[in-house]
């Protein structure tokens, strides 16, 4: 019996050179961005509840700076007693925690020593659905690995582990598994365009970075201030429907508003003699259709200064004036 063979039909000479520029631009990417990308091993003590005899976790970050500065997420960062970084040249070093804010997942932590190679953050708002994305991190511990995708989405929104809502997400299907938190997604030229931070299990190709241009505005606070400032009126709240009765009545524009579900003691809202029950439908002028609106005009500006807020309290509409106070303030401070 004759054998029947099959010839090879090699790729066209245009794909194969495309293909050629797509794995050259990969590594010189790669090439730039890898000697600043960091492995993150966090400490925690027994009191972190981590386990009875304590434990680790970890996570990735990189290099902004020369003289050691390393942006990660804060969850990676999270109760830490101690914090190592690993680098790529197999340096390894203890880190100090320079600031952190968990309303955007970002932490900045700082090594001593350098100079250290370092990378740029880009403008995010340059960016193009479609455009070729390159993630760095140490998934599962396996150090500088590198995944390469397209840009999915823009300006999408990702909710914290606040219940702040986090803007300017990218979606990316560049592949992210645990351990690449903190790490940077980078453009074929080596800039950072986001810091990874989130996946959705068990979807495949469903990653999530914080834009470059949050990144820069978060981080200079940071190291400005070790924290974001922002305001808080001290309630639990939640969206529900504005009866159309009543909405009709006031002339409200607003369909929903938020309902106060629970006052702190002595909070802001609580001094202004919120109830619960009270529905929010403006703000300083803005109308109230959630709470993520109310979250958002809660920055730091508005601490200290009173403004105007209308409740619907039963069927009676009440101006009610209230002083924001500082968020940070209510909160435990690192030791």
């Amino acid at each position: 019996m004759a054998t029947v063979t099959f010839p090879h039909n090699p790729p066209p000479a245009a794909d194969e050179a495309l293909l050629d520029a797509y794995s050259r631009a990969v590594i010189g990417a790669v090439d730039i961005v890898g000697p600043a990308v960091a492995r993150i091993d966090v400490h925690h003590s027994r009191s972190a509840g981590v386990s009875s005899l304590g434990g680790r976790a970890g996570g990735s970050g990189f290099l902004f700076a020369p003289d050691g500065l390393i942006i990660t997420n804060s969850h990676v960062v999270e109760d830490a007693s101690r914090i190592t970084v690993d680098l790529a040249d197999g340096t390894t070093c203890d880190a100090d925690l320079v600031g952190n804010d968990p309303g955007t997942d970002l932490a900045v932590l700082r090594i001593s020593g350098g100079p250290f190679p370092w990378v740029s953050l880009a403008d995010s708002s340059a960016l193009r659905v479609g455009q070729v994305a390159i993630a760095l991190g140490n998934p599962y511990g396996f150090q500088c690995s590198v995944t390469s995708g397209v840009l999915s989405a823009l300006g999408r929104t990702l909710r914290g582990k606040t219940g702040r809502l986090i803007d300017d997400i990218i979606q990316t299907d560049a592949a992210l598994n645990p351990g690449n938190s903190g790490g940077p997604l980078v453009t074929t030229t080596g800039q950072v365009i986001g810091v990874n931070t989130a996946i959705i299990r068990p979807a495949q190709g469903l990653c999530f970075a914080i834009a470059s241009n949050l990144v820069r505005f978060i981080v200079s606070r940071l190291l400005r201030d070790g924290r974001v400032r922002r305001s808080y009126i001290g309630v639990a709240g939640e969206r529900v429907s504005l009866p159309r009765r009543l909405a009709r009545l006031h002339g409200l524009t607003g369909a929903t508003g938020v309902r106060v579900a629970a006052v702190e003691p002595n909070s802001p809202a609580a001094a202004a003699s919120l109830h619960e029950g009270d529905l929010i439908v403006m703000f300083a002028g803005s109308v109230m259709t959630g709470v993520d609106e109310l979250h958002r005009v809660l920055d730091g500006e508005r601490i200290g200064r009173p403004a105007q807020m209308v409740v619907l309290r039963g069927s009676d509409l009440r101006d009610v004036t209230i002083v924001p106070g500082a968020d940070w303030a209510r909160q435990p401070q690192r030791r």
